[in-house]
């Protein structure tokens, strides 16, 4: 076991950390609509190309391209509008030269057409409702112009979703997008979360003079949530060396991670380094993170399933839990990429001396 305190860095101590994370959550299948937040477990292929058809992006007129070079405000191009495509029905229309028909956005395009002209870039010349009737062209259009082709957002068996992906709604629609209305993701880890302390009461309970609620079980365990996990309460445990090595134990074994509040500091009641020790191999990987709040912080592993104790100040026990338990719940679930978190820029109104050594 490392000495108390012989600290390191938080980028080593997580690195140190992740070298003992083996395991990776089993894959269970879920509904598309119920993914937002988990993870992929395997890759995605496309089953089918998106869009199946070819669809016109623009209110407007399907043509052939060539039809319409030339075309300006002052010497229009003249086309007859021979029917229009329904949304949501297949487009039966065939287009001849110096023909058109009405489409609108989303719309399937006719097989002979090849571009859509804008409906703002075009003037009814006899407004009727039977077709045909014609309309001037006013801007030519290129050939694919305002056109979403077959395939063009996404390709047959190209790769939707890696594995080890965050799903994001945006995701979700994706995948529904192409029919897909399962999707396997890793478990939620289980996290078991053990407040320790004499002085801790429930947050129920009416605090005497000497005691203080627990609120780091609770405020963990809405990490705990936020990152993906499912936090178990395994309540408060007496200053007992036996109480807190069994409730440890048995929290640990019915868990894939384990969260000790408070008995991290080096003090004659603290027990905590040998509990942990105790649970199994490799046990404590390190005592003492070097930041400010939260040095005291205990980082540990046993059989591949992380261990952390924090400190018993609230606030050191937030920042240490995303130091180090937010990232270990991300490992286990087989995340690749850490989800980003956005920045707040600001300038200091007086200067803030750190100490030496500390982050």
């Amino acid at each position: 076991m490392p000495e108390f305190f012989n600290v390191l860095p938080p980028d080593a101590a997580r690195a140190l950390l992740f070298q003992h994370l083996t395991q990776v959550m089993p894959a269970e299948t879920i509904p598309v609509q119920e993914a937002v937040g988990r993870v992929t477990a395997v890759s995605i292929p496309a089953p089918h190309h998106l869009p199946t058809f070819r669809r016109s992006t623009m209110d407007g007129y399907a043509v052939r391209a060539a039809d319409t070079y030339g075309a300006s405000e002052s010497l229009p191009a003249f086309l007859q509008v021979i029917g229009e495509v329904p949304m949501g029905k297949a487009a039966t229309v065939t287009l001849g030269g110096g023909q058109a028909a009405i489409v609108h956005t989303g719309g399937m395009i006719p097989e002979t057409a090849d571009a859509v002209v804008q409906v703002e870039h075009t003037q009814v010349i006899h407004q009727a409702q039977q077709f045909p009737h014609e309309i001037e062209v006013f801007r030519a259009v290129a050939v694919g112009q305002n056109v979403l082709q077959i395939g063009e957002d996404v390709r047959e068996n190209s790769e939707v979703l890696p594995a080890g992906h965050w799903l994001r709604p945006q995701d979700l629609g994706g995948l529904l997008a192409l029919g897909i209305t399962d999707v396997a993701v890793t478990q939620r880890p289980r996290v078991g979360i053990l407040a320790t302390g004499d002085e801790v009461v429930p947050p129920t309970e009416t605090a005497v003079p000497g005691q203080i609620r627990d609120i780091n079980s609770y405020t963990v365990g809405g990490q705990v949530q936020q990152a993906g996990g499912l936090p178990i309460y395994g309540g408060i445990i007496p200053d007992n060396f036996a109480a807190l090595q069994t409730a440890a134990a048995q929290m640990l074994a019915a868990c894939d991670m384990l969260v000790m509040s408070a008995g991290s500091s080096v003090s004659v009641r603290d027990m905590t380094v040998e509990v942990v020790d105790g649970l199994g191999t490799p046990g404590v990987l390190l005592h003492g993170v070097a930041t400010r709040p939260g040095k005291p912080t205990i980082v540990g592993a046993v059989n591949g399933k992380p261990v952390i104790g924090l400190p018993g100040n609230p606030v050191s026990a937030m920042i240490q839990f995303d130091m180090f338990g937010v990232p270990a719940i991300y490992r286990l679930q087989g995340l690749q990429t850490m989800p980003r978190r956005g920045l707040v820029w600001a300038q200091l109104t007086q200067n803030i001396a750190s100490e030496s050594g500390r982050e």
